[in-house]
């Protein structure tokens, strides 16, 4: 096997793509981690909800996890993008943005989904310090203060109806979508203010301002984004889609394999609901699964 010949590459090396391949060194197989350095989550200073890391910062983790894994003398690291991946006699090549070339029996997609936010002034500079996704990654920290939701489409009724375990929630429709009695029904069950007139702006640490010249404060905001792939891969190999509420992802099986024989997908690539814990359960499974095909023979789901 010459140097530019693995067992197995993964592709993203936050938090799915360290797991993955952390069970692959385990089982001595030569492993490649490719990585662009774009955490989805890098803009959030802390994680929550993950076992026996709750409140650590969240780029800690990800260092800690990628020390710990390059003990392991079968692991290489490359920091860069890749960006061509095709089938290959007996594996996949893989191409990065600088022009390296390498080749592996089997690939893991860690790629991860970028965010697209609402085009709302002083939003995007706030995302992931008070304006956040996941409830049960920073609702706990608001102090059941004020929480504003932005609305997107009738979508965000979910997170309208969740966040009263967090705080006072007031369901800021600006325009997206406009409940119907049954709907207006549960809002109002759930003490859930709806505010109809439309957003100028976002200032202060999650202060709404209205067009109606009315600055409503808040402790934090959340918002569900749109979602698309962060890396053009799965599309290239073929690999089936699902389409979710916030966009497409990979199609897998529960070993993690997509549609493409050889191809294992995890992380926030595959599935709608993006969390650390999620992420590194989600490696896991893709790792064992990878390693199971080079010794079984590779499906597709």
């Amino acid at each position: 096997m010459s140097i530019d010949e693995f067992d197995v590459a993964v592709i993203g090396g936050s938090y799915a793509g360290i797991s993955a391949a952390t069970q692959l060194a385990r089982a001595r197989r030569r492993v490649l981690v490719i990585d662009a350095g774009q955490r989805r989550n890098r803009y959030a200073l802390h994680s929550h909800g993950f076992l026996g890391q709750d409140g650590r910062e969240a780029a800690a983790i990800a260092a800690d996890g990628k020390a710990q894994l390059m003990k392991y003398p079968t692991v290489q690291w490359l920091e860069g993008a890749a960006t061509q991946a095709a089938a290959a006699d007996d594996g996949f090549d893989v191409a990065t943005a600088d022009g390296a070339s390498f080749r592996a029996r089997r690939l893991v997609l860690a790629t991860g989904m970028v965010d697209e936010l609402p085009a709302v002034p002083g939003l995007a500079e706030r995302w992931g310090s008070s304006v956040f996704h996941c409830p049960y990654c920073h609702g706990y920290e608001l102090e059941q203060g004020r929480i504003g939701v932005l609305a997107t489409s009738a979508l965000s009724m979910h997170h309208a109806l969740m966040l009263p375990d967090w705080g006072t929630v007031t369901l800021f429709l600006n325009g997206a979508f406009e409940p119907d009695e049954e709907q207006l029904g549960k809002l109002a069950q759930r003490g859930v203010t709806v505010e109809r007139t439309p957003l100028r702006a976002i200032s202060g640490v999650a202060t709404v301002e209205l067009q109606d010249g009315r600055a409503l404060e808040q402790a934090g905001l959340f918002v569900l984004s749109r979602l698309h792939s962060a890396s053009p891969l799965a599309e290239q190999l073929g690999c089936d889609m699902e389409q979710g509420p916030m966009g497409s992802y990979v199609r897998t099986d529960m070993t993690k394999a997509s549609s493409i024989a050889g191809v294992y997908v995890c992380g926030d690539a595959a599935r709608m609901a993006g969390s650390v814990a999620l992420a590194v359960a989600d490696g896991a499974m893709a790792g064992v699964g990878a390693h199971h095909s080079l010794i079984f023979g590779a499906a597709a789901a």
